[in-house]
């Protein structure tokens, strides 16, 4: 049984100050993670993501998919969603999630990554729309990725890297202090799929 590799302390933060950052390591086995990841690369309806940076709309390689207990409107890179109704993978795994952690959540905000030429510039979730320091929970399936952290007046640098079945939960003042980003690298050539468990305020 593979449930965990090896021994992490999931309590101790992975970022020195400003913010909480907890790495669970696998929340579920490899053979569950590859399980969940080809039913929601087979039931999410992906789509690829839009910007609009400096008034010019770009379309990117990687899809998203925004869904939610509500039809919550999410607002980010100058464009909005509406959430789709809840599909049954994301609820089970929402529930082992709050089990694990004594969080909730209320959306979740789903990435297609096709191959490791695929990543995130850096950025921080502190959309108006979310809880303002509310956990946000990571959960990957698929490619093991690099994944940095960057404290937005210091300059200071956190890396790890997320495993198939892993879960991080970002927390406290993390969004304002830091930066975060998925480097993208030519050495990985297999997708990887993340969902993000967020908390909407409702208007």
């Amino acid at each position: 049984m593979d449930l965990f590799s090896h021994i992490i302390d999931y309590k101790k933060n992975i970022l020195s100050h400003d913010g909480m950052v907890n790495y669970y390591g696998k929340l579920i086995s490899s053979q569950q993670a590859y399980h969940y990841f080809n039913r929601l690369l087979e039931n999410v309806e992906w789509k690829n993501d839009e910007a609009i940076i400096y008034g010019k709309r770009i379309i990117t390689k990687r899809k998203v998919a925004w869904y939610g207990e509500k039809p919550f409107e999410y607002t980010y890179s100058n464009t909005t969603k509406l959430a789709l109704p809840w599909i049954s993978e994301l609820l089970e795994l929402k529930e082992l999630i709050e089990q694990k952690t004594g969080e909730t959540f209320n959306s979740c905000l789903l990435n297609l990554y096709h191959t490791g030429s695929e990543g995130m510039a850096w950025h921080s979730d502190a959309e108006k729309d979310l809880k303002k320091n509310g956990a946000i929970a990571s959960l990957s399936f698929g490619a093991e990725r690099k994944f940095a952290f960057k404290h937005k007046t210091t300059k200071e640098k956190r890396t790890l890297v997320l495993e198939n079945g892993s879960l991080l939960i970002m927390k406290g003042t993390t969004q304002t202090n830091w930066l975060h980003r998925l480097p993208p690298t030519k050495m990985i050539s297999t997708p990887r799929i993340n969902l993000t468990f967020r908390t909407i305020i409702e208007k």
